[in-house]
């Protein structure tokens, strides 16, 4: 018996060797963990303003708002963006100000105003931005750490940025770039629309481009690199940013299906699947899926769907359309999948789609009204691809992206 146990242990061992998947030698510490393990040197006996939601956690789940209370940090007040603090509001939805912790104030970058208040900044010594972003350029928490750092050099202060991770950076550039003239809250950077950066990145390359006086100080990420998504990094935290983005997965389909929120089409808000399947009592879903399948994208299963919203575009009607799941990741190119429905659904549906006659919302969300133009004049897709991918190939000639992952 005794022999058996030992084969057994050896067998057991041997298995472990040679089977077991590999991780990463070195923990993901994002921005808040390594200012953390610092004992926040960085911020002492500094007044501190904090633009975050409840998505801004460390490696434990601890809040940083609270973390940073209970290291000595003199935190003055929380900015919270789109969503709320709790993020759970739906977009666009004006958002007031509230308190947490009985006594700490939370002042809304989503009321009356989408920019720090200059006279609260100058109550401060440095405002900490510390925002998942999901790596889509309509997203606006980029947006407002465009508005906050503008504010920022404004008021002769410091702004700090905590890194976290691009969940979808592995996903190449992709889409079309901002147009002289579209720029606006959901198209505030002129990068990518898939971009393929870090809020980090991002803020180096804004202050390059338009904030050269600011004091700029990003806390960069330990143990991260591109070629991963970011729930494949053991033990990492996705918290929803916002309602409707509940997954990597979803945030990986999001740029796919985003642009529907621009149509009279529903991108499935209101369904057990945001984004992941779309739909209108007009559409056929069997006849729009067969369509979708004649463009052999890839990583990607497309089928019929029906489903009733119980909020959002048609609450309480029923639905067809296609519901999207993914095979391959590293296959799927969600602008490509986005652009073959645009397509599919104009074809099927010229005059029920809202893109005909002008679409200034659906415009802003691509950054350029040359897209919705090819998907009204049904632009061979392949001919679409090769004009996103001549302005990606400019925009890497011409920006000089500082990247801080390998």
């Amino acid at each position: 018996m005794t022999i058996v146990r030992l084969f057994c242990s050896l067998l057991f061992l041997l298995c472990s060797l040679f089977f077991v998947p590999h991780v990463s030698a070195e923990t993901l510490l994002c921005g808040i963990d390594r200012l953390e393990s610092s004992g926040f040197l960085k911020l002492s006996g500094l007044k501190v303003g904090l633009i975050t939601n409840v998505a801004g956690v460390n490696r434990t789940g601890e809040a940083n708002y609270a973390i940073m209370l209970r290291s000595g940090v003199r935190l003055k007040f929380i900015m919270a963006p789109e969503h709320g603090f709790s993020a759970d509001i739906e977009a666009g939805k004006r958002i007031g100000g509230s308190v947490v912790l009985d006594s700490l104030p939370v002042f809304s970058l989503y009321g009356t105003s989408k920019k720090p208040d200059i006279r609260q900044l100058k109550s401060i010594d440095i405002l900490v931005f510390d925002l998942q972003d999901i790596g889509s350029r309509c997203y606006t928490y980029i947006s407002t750490m465009n508005n906050a750092m503008q504010a920022c050099e404004e008021a002769g202060i410091p702004f700090m940025v905590l890194d976290r991770p691009n969940p979808v950076i592995p996903l190449a550039p992709s889409g079309f770039m901002l147009a002289p003239g579209y720029e606006s809250f959901v198209g505030a950077v002129d990068i990518p629309f898939i971009h393929s950066m870090t809020v980090g990145e991002i803020a180096m390359l804004l202050k390059d481009q338009k904030f050269k006086r600011l004091d700029l100080r990003v806390i960069s990420m330990s143990g991260y690199n591109r070629d991963r998504f970011a729930d494949e990094y053991p033990g990492f935290r996705f918290i929803s940013p916002s309602p409707n983005i509940r997954s990597i997965e979803t945030a990986i389909v999001y740029p796919a299906t985003v642009f529907l929120e621009a149509t009279t089409v529903s991108e499935g808000r209101g369904t057990d699947a945001p984004f992941m399947q779309c739909g209108a009592p007009f559409i056929n879903g069997r006849e729009l899926a067969d369509a979708l399948k004649e463009y052999k994208l890839p990583g990607i299963v497309i089928d019929a769907v029906s489903f009733q919203p119980l909020s959002g575009k048609f609450k309480g009607e029923r639905c067809e359309g296609v519901k999207l799941s993914i095979t391959d990741r590293k296959t799927f190119i969600p602008f490509k999948t986005g652009t073959a429905l645009l397509l599919a659904l104009q074809r099927l549906y010229p005059e029920r789609t809202g893109l005909k006659n002008g679409n200034i919302f659906f415009d802003r969300l691509a950054g350029t009204p040359l897209f919705r133009e090819m998907i009204c004049k049904q632009v061979p897709l392949d001919d679409i691809m090769k004009e996103s991918r001549r302005q990606i190939e400019q925009f890497s000639r011409t920006t000089p992206v500082k990247l801080l992952y390998q």
